[in-house]
C-alpha cells in the first residue's frame, strides 16, 4: 500500500475531475487518489471513479472544510503517512506535488505550503482578494515568526501529525486557512512555503465561493482571533 494519499475534495466537478486524477496519475504514479465527493448534482463521482480515483460521497454538501475534514478522517483511519490536499477545479498543477512532498517526507516540516507568490508563473488574484491575502499574511507572519506569502493556500502536504490535527475536533470546517496556520504553530508543528504555479479557474463555480468577501474577511480575522486567544488543547505527540 502506498503510504501517501492525494485527498481531492469536489462538488459538481464531473467536466474537471476525472483530467485532474489522470494528471496526477501521469506526475506521481505510485500514489493513492481519494475524491470526496461533496453531495454534487452532477457525475462527479461516476467520473472520479473512472479515472481510477477512491471516491468517498457524502450525502449532502458539507463545505470546503467539512469534505477536506472527510478525507484526512478516511487518511488517518486507513494509515496513510502523508497526505496532500489540492481542489478539483484544475487551479491546482500536479507537477508541483513531489516538491511539495520532499520536505514533509525529509521531516524539515509537518505541513509544506504550496505557495503561487514565490516566483513561478503568473497568478493574478482580485483586488479583494489580493488585499485579503496580505492582510491575513502579514497576521500569520507576525504571529508564526517568519513571512507568509500565501496565508490562503489550499495546496499543501501533510505528515501523520497533522493529518490527525486536520481530522481533529479543533480543525476548523467552516473556513479552513489562514487560522490554520497559527493552529499549527500552536501546536508545536512547522511549515514551510514551496513555490508551485497555480491557475485561474475560468469557469464555473469553486468550491470557495459562495461566501461575500467582506463576510469572509470578517469571518476569517474573527476566527483568527479566537484562535489567538484560545488554549491551544492539541499538540503534536512528543512536541
Amino acid at each position: 500500500m502506498p503510504d501517501t494519499l492525494i485527498i481531492i475534495p469536489a462538488y459538481n466537478e464531473g467536466p474537471r475531475v476525472a483530467g485532474l486524477v489522470s494528471k496526477v496519475r501521469s506526475y506521481s504514479p505510485g500514489l493513492d487518489i481519494v475524491v470526496v465527493d461533496d453531495g454534487s448534482s452532477d457525475n462527479t463521482a461516476s467520473e472520479a471513479r473512472s479515472a481510477g480515483a477512491a471516491v468517498l460521497q457524502l450525502p449532502f454538501n458539507l463545505g470546503y472544510g467539512g469534505a477536506l475534514q472527510t478525507g484526512f478522517r478516511y487518511a488517518l483511519e486507513t494509515g496513510y503517512r502523508y497526505a496532500v490536499q489540492m481542489d478539483a477545479d484544475g487551479q491546482h498543477d500536479p507537477a508541483y506535488l513531489e516538491d511539495l512532498l520532499r520536505p514533509v517526507r525529509e521531516g524539515k516540516a509537518d505541513v509544506a505550503l504550496g505557495s503561487r507568490f514565490m516566483g513561478l508563473g503568473d497568478y493574478k488574484a482580485t483586488v479583494a482578494r489580493s488585499m485579503g491575502m496580505k492582510l491575513f499574511g502579514g497576521i500569520a507572519s507576525a504571529i508564526i515568526g517568519r513571512p507568509v506569502t500565501d496565508p490562503t493556500t489550499g495546496y499543501q502536504a501533510l505528515d501523520r501529525e497533522a493529518i490527525r490535527f486536520y481530522a481533529s475536533e479543533f480543525y476548523p470546517v467552516d473556513f479552513p486557512d489562514a487560522d490554520v496556520l497559527i493552529m499549527l504553530h500552536k501546536a508545536g508543528m512547522k511549515t514551510i512555503e514551496v513555490p508551485v504555479v497555480m491557475h485561474t479557474r475560468e469557469d464555473g463555480v469553486s468550491m470557495h465561493s459562495g461566501f461575500k468577501p467582506v463576510y469572509y474577511v470578517f469571518k476569517m480575522l474573527l476566527s483568527i482571533f479566537v484562535t489567538i486567544l484560545r488554549r491551544n488543547r492539541f499538540r503534536k505527540t512528543g512536541g
